[in-house]
């Protein structure tokens, strides 16, 4: 065969196939011209926000990824004393609720957090850590079993912490659902069934006295990522103690078939020195999102606040 003819066979190839270990770009679309985000997600991992104060690299390696999921994993299904209060917790496995699709983050870092490169929050100001303080101070007065309006807002199933933003990794129920329509996303969680409407069509932010528990979100497309930025929190559902003021600029781009790029950028100077940044996996999941009934008639607080005055009475009879 012509020599001229195999090297025209090989310019070919080199233009029209991937280069080894390349990955394909996802070129899906909605009817409307939309990069395709739709489908049911997980963003479950075993990265923890921050990096760990015994570590001091940002990235794991494989080995050791998969040694430290290894003894996660091992944590859940642990073996418990019967009749003891761990042992009548959940067991995750028992009902389906382990993080059996939890991994590390795709280039195994450290921690999700890659802004500040020491993966760590940044300092607190001085206003956050008044407030800090301050309810440290609420926590010591006031007893979290004390009363059904001293409970964290996930135990009276009014507001879960993964609903977002940003959309942060639940204890379990970790699910998520993307439709998108003309001008809109819609984002539903699982857990305590949060859901954002996300329009996209260029409209401003609401009033700045208009304050609601998930922020006012408002979309857009830079290429191929999806851009939301939101703003007017009530402040009532603090982010790792943010306040109010804070602004959330979280990044999606679909990566393959089974997993999204989500990155966000929290800017709060009434928290935290300066913006910081963190990654989240997003991972295909099985659908459909059954209704999260939490503690249907809200029998689950009463008993524990029932368990709490039996508690209290047990100690006062022994003195």
């Amino acid at each position: 065969m012509n020599h001229r003819f195999l090297i025209v066979i090989a310019l070919v190839l080199l233009v029209t196939l991937p280069a080894a270990g390349q990955a394909k770009k996802w070129t899906s679309r909605t009817p409307d011209g939309q990069p395709d985000l739709q489908g049911f997600w997980t963003n479950s991992t075993y990265t923890p926000l921050e990096r760990p104060k015994n570590v001091t690299k940002a990235l794991y390696t494989k080995e050791e990824a998969a040694e430290r999921e290894k003894k996660a994993a091992a944590q859940e299904t642990e073996q418990t004393v019967p009749g003891t209060i761990a042992d009548v917790h959940y067991d995750f496995t028992q009902f389906g609720l382990d993080r059996n699709q939890s991994k590390h983050v795709e280039d195994l870092r450290t921690s999700m957090i890659f802004d500040p490169p020491d993966g760590r929050l940044p300092p607190l100001t001085a206003e956050g850590q008044k407030r800090a303080a301050e309810r440290a101070e609420l926590a010591k007065r006031v007893g979290r079993w004390d009363s059904a309006q001293s409970n964290d807002l996930d135990d009276r199933c009014l507001m879960m912490l993964g609903a977002g933003p940003p959309m942060m990794p639940a204890g379990y129920n970790a699910d998520y659902q993307i439709v998108q329509g003309p001008g809109y996303v819609m984002i539903l969680t699982e857990m305590i069934h949060d859901v954002r409407i996300i329009p996209l069509d260029g409209r401003p932010h609401v009033s700045r006295n208009i304050r609601q528990w998930m922020g006012d979100s408002r979309g857009h497309w830079e290429g191929d990522t999806l851009v939301v930025e939101t703003t007017n929190f009530n402040g009532k559902n603090p982010f790792r103690g943010s306040s109010e003021n804070m602004r959330v600029t979280e990044r999606f781009s679909r990566v393959d078939a089974d997993s999204i790029s989500y990155k966000f950028t929290i800017e709060d100077e009434s928290t935290w020195s300066r913006p910081w940044s963190a990654e989240v996996p997003l991972t295909k999941t099985v659908g459909p999102i059954f209704e999260h009934a939490c503690h249907e008639g809200n029998y689950g607080l009463y008993n524990t606040l029932v368990g709490a005055r039996l508690e209290e009475k047990k100690a006062a009879e022994k003195k």
